[in-house]
């Protein structure tokens, strides 16, 4: 098939990547020249594992290339993705600003039939919003929802081998089915991965799925704190509980709070969603209430070993993305330990495999903090060491050389490792 998806940013490459490689050609479009210029160069603007060999490997073939151009790219292609931003409000609600512009773009330029893919994580009642915009486009426009369920440092294999592909289509479009079945074929070959509702349920689906991850989360982080309290072991407990059948070892570890694109924003997106149809989701307002508060636990236990001042004081931090194998520090637990440690005063030594450049970029021009290339080095001088991000390499460290390299040797495990 021919297909064109338009944003080039995390969802946008991983969907167009992936889709090249089982034998599309794509036309991945964006309106940012420099980003568009640097994918031609094979130069991407996100760390993904894999991604980058598959861009490459695709664009030689010429299966997958690049446009700064999304009006001319959509021309006479069979599928459209929507893949743009929809940050948040600061009501909490999802902006649809970028999405409604493609619609209309894509309305005035195509030049067939086209099925319309929301790939972009959107509020219910999208769909209906889309389909308003794109009705009076001289050919027909089928919009359907197909949220995505990627996670990041994962998210090539997430496509290729889908838990489930979430499809929300209007009931009788049989041609919209058609072409999405035939699009996801290749990667339900073992078994049917589809799953068709209606674009309602579709839109809702990706919502509550990430939610109730994040409320896993959010419990276990309350577990913990109990477990301080009367001399449990929350490992301990959490194998316990995991093992139940019903309920599973994924999401229940405990550590400084979850962050990244994604949670954060769905929590609230979905509150604001039961508010806009007066029904009060109070789990979700929980969970986000328990992150907010869970993010501070590094700098309190901080504060509570070294005197309760923090001035002057040399903290390192081992990690900055807010998890493993991705460079994305959005709504990282790191960055709210780093804030808090410099407004106390103190002196920040951070590293991070992957995510070093992305906080250079963040934390220029600030005093008292540096990003530095060596683990060690950070730690050098230091009157604690925080770790945040699990990465490999923190998971058995040299503690002789620790405690050789720093000032005194007080180690805040951020995830129980």
């Amino acid at each position: 098939m021919k297909i064109c998806v338009v944003g080039s940013g995390y969802v946008g490459l991983v969907t167009g990547g992936c889709f090249s490689e089982i034998g599309n050609h794509v036309v991945c479009a964006d309106l940012a020249k420099d980003k568009i210029d640097n994918l031609n160069q094979g130069i991407l603007p996100i760390y993904e594992p894999g991604l980058e060999e598959m861009v490459k490997r695709n664009a030689e073939k010429k299966r997958l290339t690049f446009s700064a151009n999304p009006s001319e790219a959509v021309k006479g292609v069979d599928v459209i993705f929507v893949a743009v931003g929809t940050p948040s409000r600061s009501d909490g609600g999802a902006h649809l600003g970028y999405v409604d512009d493609v619609a209309q773009m894509v309305a005035e330029n195509i030049t067939k039939d086209v099925v319309l893919v929301l790939k972009s994580t959107v509020p219910v009642k999208t769909n209906s919003r889309i389909r308003n915009i794109v009705k009076d486009s001289k050919f027909k426009v089928h919009v359907v929802s197909n949220p995505e369920f990627l996670k990041e440092g994962e998210a090539v294999a997430d496509f290729m081998r889908p838990d489930r592909i979430v499809v929300g289509i209007v009931d009788g479009d049989q041609y919209a089915q058609d072409v999405m079945q035939r699009l996801y074929h290749p990667v339900s070959l073992n078994h049917e991965k589809i799953v068709l509702m209606n674009p309602e349920s579709a839109e809702l689906t990706k919502y509550v799925a990430n939610t109730m991850l994040a409320m896993r989360i959010s419990f276990m982080n309350e577990v913990s704190t109990l477990c301080e309290k009367v001399g449990a072991d929350v490992h301990s407990v959490r194998h316990g509980v995991g093992s139940d059948a019903r309920i599973g070892t994924r999401f229940l570890y405990a550590g400084p709070g979850y962050g990244g694109s994604c949670f954060p924003k769905d929590v609230s997106a979905l509150v604001h969603t039961g508010r806009d149809n007066d029904v009060e989701i109070e789990l979700a307002v929980a969970t986000d209430k328990v992150n907010q508060r869970q993010k501070g636990v590094l700098v309190r236990k901080l504060r509570k070993k070294l005197g309760g001042d923090l001035r002057g004081k040399k903290i390192a931090v081992w990690g900055i993305a807010f998890k493993p194998k991705t460079d994305d520090i959005r709504e990282s637990p790191a960055l709210t330990l780093i804030d808090a440690v410099l407004a106390d005063g103190g002196i920040i030594a951070a590293h991070d495999p992957i995510a070093a450049d992305n906080a250079r970029n963040l934390y220029s021009g600030k005093n008292n903090i540096s990003i530095v290339d060596d683990e060690y080095d950070a730690a050098k001088d230091a009157d604690a060491l925080v770790l945040v991000t699990e990465w490999r390499p923190y998971q058995s460290p040299d503690f002789e050389k620790l405690k050789e390299v720093m000032k005194q040797p007080y180690i805040v495990d951020g995830r129980n490792i």
